[in-house]
């Protein structure tokens, strides 16, 4: 039973987990970790991410499923196939009785039987074979390449050249014999002559023999059964088994993908390799290329012509979607060279009238202009600077400048009057001056208020009057007073701003004091007052 040993679960419980582990398929509750804090994935089945009970596991893990028992006697080396440790000259005590070698006894000796054995004669001891003794791992027992020498096959490559090698020289003697008989029927020179012509047939008949087998091994051919009697017939079969397969050409695991079923591959195996080189592109190199675009765009034809109503079918009646298909371009080749004309006949045709001269198509010409010292024209006519396409020297709200003729702190404006505001209107010089006098009272009061902070007025007794320009300069206010109409001030303003507190008998007084009016002043604020920041 190869289940982890876990506690006994109410049924509570048992339906918790159960909706932990719904949760965390779904994507809303972290992934369980296991014992080195690795997210298990919540889709593995149970009978995996569970240990078996002798494991003693405290939590799932897949740390059972990996190869957790290892071994560091487990080796990948071979046996040293025909190495000899030691020669004896005489025969052994519990030697073979047939080699007289000790690695082994008579019954596994691989020597021919001898009719008298080593152990009677004493003669020709065969050696010792290394005895080696390895504990291979899973691998190593089970690779049918191990202890393989590479160098061993160079026996098998000189065996077949030299039978090509036999080959050629069979083919070159009967070749040869032909020649022969042949030369033995003509005359002297005639033979001369022929003779070196027969010796460039023999290079062209035996280079015809080699291209012919080559041939005959690369054919591939597959014999099936007919319909009629049960006779059979040879087919050549469309793969082609000498050929590199599509996926040798890139062993990179990142490069075209192959479907090993449709035995396709779309994409290109080696887009950086020279195209001169490449003998395959991917299979979307032929799909798009040549008459299979063409089909696709038939295809595609019959698909439209049906959606709008037309009986055609290109696999029912092919005939007729490629004869509807032909029609179609002719029609729409017509429908284009007419759209042409038409707009030709319209506007003209830029590409067939005459070309404009050089002067006119950069601004030069030969006419000759003569300026004085000051610069103005004597003689001949001044250079027209060109215009653009847009309009020029368009004045709005009676403006004499365009926008953006003026700039100052980092806002454009107008020239002629220098304002900022681009739907304005023109205020000439006077609005320059305005504007000039408010900077100047802008800077005088910043000034006058940066002095009043740095020396303070020095406080004085009586308290003047500042919420008008008319009253005399000795008034002086009372502070008690004053501080009474601020009070009060302050409630009429909690009044306005709360309805409920507003009363319903409203008694109105028409002496007002001059502590009154200061503490209105002062209370008053005038939010889109620009000066506000530098009233004393």
């Amino acid at each position: 039973m190869a289940t982890a040993s876990v506690a006994f679960k109410s049924r509570e419980d048992h339906r918790k987990q159960i909706e932990l582990e719904e949760a965390r398929k779904a994507g809303l509750a972290p992934a369980e970790l296991d014992e080195d804090g690795k997210e298990i994935n919540p889709h593995i089945p149970q009978y995996m991410s569970s240990a078996p009970w002798y494991l003693n596991a405290e939590k799932p893990s897949l740390k059972h499923q990996r190869k957790w028992k290892s071994d560091p006697n487990y080796t990948k080396s071979w046996y040293d196939r025909g190495a000899k440790v030691f020669q004896a000259e005489k025969y052994r005590k519990g030697a073979c009785i047939n080699c007289g070698a000790m690695t082994h006894d008579a019954k596994s000796c691989m020597e021919r039987p001898r009719q008298v054995g080593a152990k009677w004669t004493n003669k020709h001891i065969a050696p010792d074979e290394k005895i080696e003794t390895f504990e291979l791992d899973y691998d190593g027992k089970r690779d049918r390449w191990n202890g393989y020498d590479a160098s061993s096959y160079a026996l098998v490559v000189g065996r077949y050249e030299a039978q090509d090698e036999a080959r050629r020289k069979y083919l070159k003697e009967q070749q040869l014999k032909k020649l022969e008989e042949k030369n033995n029927n003509q005359s002297g020179e005639a033979e001369v002559s022929d003779g070196d012509d027969d010796e460039d047939d023999l290079r062209i008949d035996e280079a015809k023999v080699d291209e012919s087998k080559q041939m005959d091994f690369a054919k591939v051919e597959k014999r099936v059964r007919t319909t009629g009697g049960g006779s059979t017939g040879t087919v050549r079969n469309l793969r082609i088994r000498e050929d590199t397969a599509k996926y040798l050409l890139n062993l990179d695991v990142n490069s075209a993908h192959y479907d090993p079923k449709t035995r396709s591959m779309r994409e290109d195996p080696l887009p950086d390799a020279d195209p001169n080189e490449k003998f395959y592109g991917g299979d979307n190199q032929y799909r798009n290329s040549g008459q299979a675009l063409e089909f696709k765009q038939l295809n595609v034809h019959a698909w439209e012509a049906f959606e709008k109503g037309q009986d055609v079918h290109m696999q029912a009646a092919p005939s007729q979607a490629e004869l509807l298909y032909k029609n179609y371009k002719i029609i729409k080749e017509q429908s284009k060279s007419h759209t042409k004309d038409t707009i030709m006949e319209k506007y003209g045709n830029a590409a067939t009238e005459e070309e404009l001269p050089r002067e006119l198509l950069l601004g030069q010409s030969e006419g000759q202009v003569e300026y004085d010292r000051a610069g103005r024209i004597i003689k001949g006519q001044e250079t027209a600077l060109p215009r653009s396409k847009y309009e020029e020297d368009v004045h709005i709200n009676n403006h004499t400048s365009v926008w953006g003729s003026w700039w100052k702190d980092h806002q454009w404006g107008y020239k002629c009057c220098k304002q900022t505001i681009r739907n304005s209107y023109c205020t000439g010089s006077a609005g320059i001056e305005a504007s000039e006098t408010a900077v100047d009272l802008m800077k005088a009061n910043i000034a006058r208020k940066e002095a009043s902070e740095e020396m303070p007025a020095p406080t004085e007794e009586k308290k003047l009057a500042t919420w008008g320009t008319d009253i005399p300069d000795d008034l002086i206010l009372d502070e008690k007073l004053l501080a009474e109409a601020l009070k009060k001030e302050d409630g009429r303003k909690r009044e306005q701003r709360d309805e409920r507190k507003r009363k319903y008998n409203v008694k109105w007084d028409d002496e007002v004091t001059a502590e009154d009016m200061e503490a209105y002043r002062m209370k008053k604020v005038h939010h889109d007052d620009p000066m506000k920041d530098f009233l004393h």
